[in-house]
């Protein structure tokens, strides 16, 4: 569960949610941190009971407050437990209302209790993620500064190590906030506003979907000034019916974006057939990158390093001098020539964003050990690609040819252990069908993992696999007890797949046997 930093008082919360100035006796107390579990409660935070799929935050009013949360952020249901621990009531059901209208409903008895200096408030709201996005809003429109300028990044794939490599740029000159992990929903956005302070020049939001209309809501939250298209893919197939609807959900951010001359900019992936379009979609700046000379920066002379990195020629037509080309020879600590477009993803927004090409490399060369591949020791001696969030068809293909690029280098075999691909719909098939072919040329060992993984096996072995060396596993267990027995000193393992069927419990299970 997420824990975030704030930089918001229980003035804010009474603001944001009542729409009133909040009464003299009551003082701004601030808020540590925004917590969505009840067991992470410290002393001065804010409890967002919110609904999961499993259970339900309200059930755990009672804890956050004995717990000492500065703050519950709960609905009607909420109300009677919060009391009943000691919380004082502060009724917004009614919404915000125009400054000098009616205040929110707060017990004649409780009048006294604002000035306390620990007084805990329970703000009963119709409902809590709205209530959280109101309060997300807020912060952004008017607790941050007035330059602030905020960078909202999506696509199918490569959101987040887009954001984290971004970060690492824009920090080499602004005060620069990120997202959290993959807090990039309509609780999650929110959630990362809230750590907005005036001391903050930058903010980049990573912005994910399911379905229409989800990415226009997070940019009425955030406002954002440039928005960054990774590339259009079958995520989410399963909800949205067609690529194209998938590119017409992602274009909403640039559809967002202010025009150019208020500073708007669109950062399109011009390698991208289905970004493209986008250009003519936004009055926004439009700022291409990819691998062709038509981009405005674009990236050719691409070679692995191996375990150190990949090193590239970046190539950069500047508006100002649309005649000249800059090049510059750099090598960046990202595995994999697909991660590429990460570094020109993140250089186009320190571009943008006004900072200099030492400042973009040193941000592009700064440990990258937040970013999603993580590579470790594992059972027997054997080495693990770590690659387990999510997977696509693009991004398992990605990290297949990766495999086969640190090959060489090292000694071993090379083992491919993949698990299903969710949520593409009717591009199911034909994508694990990619997926197995192109496993049965790099892999020497193909394991794969649950129902959907069968299907990798059986076009590998269609397309030429050796049958002695492909294993389809029902299990992540059952892959992890072949994998003790099979795996051998200097083995390269990729491990790639969703967490929904335990591909990261391979990883943290082999891991803790290296060596053995």
């Amino acid at each position: 569960m997420p824990i975030i930093p704030t930089h918001i008082t229980q003035h804010t919360l009474w603001q944001a949610l009542t729409g009133q100035i909040p009464p003299r006796a009551l003082a701004a107390a601030p808020i540590g941190r925004a917590v969505l579990d009840s067991r992470d409660v410290l002393a001065g935070d804010l409890f967002v009971a919110l609904a999961g799929q499993f259970t339900d935050g309200h059930r755990f009013i009672p804890t956050a407050v004995e717990r000492d949360a500065a703050a519950i952020l709960c609905e009607e249901r909420g109300r009677d437990a919060a009391a009943q621990a000691g919380a004082l009531i502060v009724d917004c059901t009614a919404g915000p209302q125009p400054v000098g209208g009616t205040q929110p409903g707060i017990g004649a008895e409780d009048l006294g209790r604002l000035g306390e200096l620990a007084v805990q408030l329970a703000f009963i709201v119709p409902n809590t993620e709205q209530a959280l996005q109101q309060v997300g809003a807020f912060q952004r429109l008017h607790r941050s500064r007035a330059d602030l300028r905020v960078i909202g990044i999506t696509g199918s794939v490569g959101k987040t190590s887009t954001k984290e490599m971004a970060a690492n740029v824009l920090a080499n000159r602004y005060v620069t906030l990120a997202s959290t992990g993959n807090l990039n929903n309509e609780q999650g956005l929110p959630l990362t506003l809230l750590g907005l302070g005036t001391e903050h020049e930058r903010a980049v939001l990573e912005m994910g979907m399911y379905d229409m209309g989800e990415i226009t809501r997070l940019c009425e939250l955030a406002r954002p000034h440039v928005g960054v298209i990774t590339n259009i893919g079958p995520s989410h197939l399963e909800r949205l019916g067609t690529i194209e609807r998938i590119a017409q959900a992602k274009a909403e951010l640039v559809q967002a974006l202010p025009r150019a001359a208020e500073g708007g900019v669109a950062i399109l992936n011009w390698d991208d057939e289905l970004v493209r379009p986008m250009a003519g979609l936004t009055k926004a700046r439009i700022f291409r990158y990819g691998l062709t000379p038509e981009a405005d920066l674009w990236a050719e002379e691409i070679e692995s390093a191996g375990m150190e990195g990949i090193r590239f020629q970046f190539n950069y037509r500047s508006p100002d001098k649309p005649s000249s080309v800059e090049t510059l020879h750099v090598r960046v600590p990202l595995l994999g020539r697909h991660s590429v477009h990460t570094a020109l993803r993140a250089a186009a927004v320190g571009l943008v964003e006004g900072l200099n090409w030492q400042e973009i490399v040193a941000g592009l060369q700064r440990n990258a050990s937040q970013l999603r591949l993580v590579v470790v020791s594992g059972h027997n001696h054997s080495t693990l690609i770590d690659d387990t969030y999510n997977a696509s068809p693009a991004s398992t293909i990605a990290a297949l040819n990766l495999l086969l690029d640190l090959h060489p280098s090292l000694p071993g075999r090379r083992i491919a252990v993949l698990g299903d691909m969710r949520e593409l719909g009717s591009y199911t098939e034909e994508g694990h069908k990619l997926v197995g072919r192109r496993a049965a040329g790099v892999a020497q060992v193909l394991v794969t993992v649950g129902e959907l993984g069968r299907l990798m096996a059986e076009h590998a072995l269609e397309a030429g696999a050796n049958p002695a060396t492909v294993h389809a596993m029902p299990t992540d267990d059952a892959a992890i007890a072949l994998l003790r027995e099979i795996l051998q000193p200097q083995d390269m393992v990729l491990i790639k797949g969703s967490r929904v069927v335990g591909m990261d419990q391979i990883v943290t299970r082999l891991s803790q046997e290296k060596g053995a």
